[in-house]
């Protein structure tokens, strides 16, 4: 009796489902209820009762304050918003371009990778807490931070500035490079997963493309646009949305959010304001991933 073998739609949709099965099962048995009774928060007054605590239903009042009544909210969403449309390319092209150099051979790479990505495990919550805890101990930081500060504020930027002028750039584009020159560690800082992303975007373009560009004719600056920049671009997509997500996860908004429930007790206010801050993120992850998606090239 012969078995009906299994196609190659459908071997590649049971990878899709046991990629996102630890997700998913995490989702329903840590957020599904949280998320669920944040919702039931937002659009109750909560009282903090002996027994635990107390609801009564004051229908869409929490929204209604967040947007028009809290005076931080409005101006720190939006603020948060323009931040993060001003610093998403800048951390993507710096991420493509260090990507495009490390991949390049040369003595000394593997270190060189691990340099890039060091600052992101630097300002990961286990550092935090391992020195909190006196497992490790980053003495002299303060300094280092100092010299840093010092040695950016000595950063030449009128003569940048000049250089870019007499270039023909307009007025915008030239203070958004001197903006990121002055925050390059911080650009550092939040490019390190989007680094090895394109980094294993580019190692997977196959060598014999690069080959025959190169016994037609084609100069590097025509391989990148023609293959390098398709090949890589549905990563792209991915570093997009992750860098969106990123910049929101520890932003003001955040922070007010936190200091609204934990500090002024009022819980529904705070669910509320995160309801409006996650419909916020989630319009412009779709605008942009429908925008970006018709442009992705994908190779078969």
């Amino acid at each position: 009796m012969n078995k009906k073998r299994m196609t190659l739609t459908r071997k590649r949709a049971l990878l899709g489902y046991a990629f996102i099965l630890p997700w998913l099962i995490g989702f329903v048995f840590l957020f599904a209820a949280p998320l669920v009774q944040s919702a039931n928060f937002s659009f109750h007054e909560l009282k903090v009762a002996p027994g635990g605590y107390e609801l009564r239903f004051t229908g869409l009042k929490n929204f209604n304050d967040a947007l028009f009544v809290d005076a931080n909210f409005n101006r720190i969403l939006t603020e948060s918003v323009t931040e993060m449309v001003w610093n998403v390319p800048m951390i993507l092209f710096f991420s493509l371009f260090s990507a495009a150099l490390l991949n390049q051979k040369f003595r000394g790479r593997t270190m060189a990778r691990a340099v890039f990505f060091l600052p992101v495990i630097l300002a990961s919550g286990a550092i935090a807490a391992a020195e909190t805890s006196g497992l490790i101990s980053l003495t002299g930081s303060s300094e280092v931070a100092k010299e840093l500060g010092e040695m950016q504020s000595g950063f030449d930027t009128l003569s940048l500035i000049f250089l870019l002028e007499n270039a023909g750039f307009p007025e915008w584009f030239i203070n958004y490079i001197v903006d990121g020159v002055m925050r390059i560690y911080e650009i550092i800082r939040s490019s390190g997963v989007q680094i090895l992303i394109f980094l294993a975007a580019l190692q997977s373009v196959p060598p014999s493309m690069y080959e025959v560009a190169k016994m037609e004719g084609a100069t590097a600056y025509e391989s990148f646009w023609k293959i390098t920049f398709p090949m890589v671009s549905p990563l792209i997509l991915t570093n997009v949305i992750y860098t969106i997500i990123d910049s929101f996860s520890n932003s003001t908004v955040t922070q007010t959010i936190y200091e609204t429930a934990f500090r002024s007790q009022n819980f529904g206010l705070s669910a509320a304001m995160s309801w409006l801050y996650t419909l916020v993120v989630a319009v412009i992850l779709v605008i942009i991933g429908v925008l970006i998606s018709r442009r992705v090239f994908y190779y078969n």
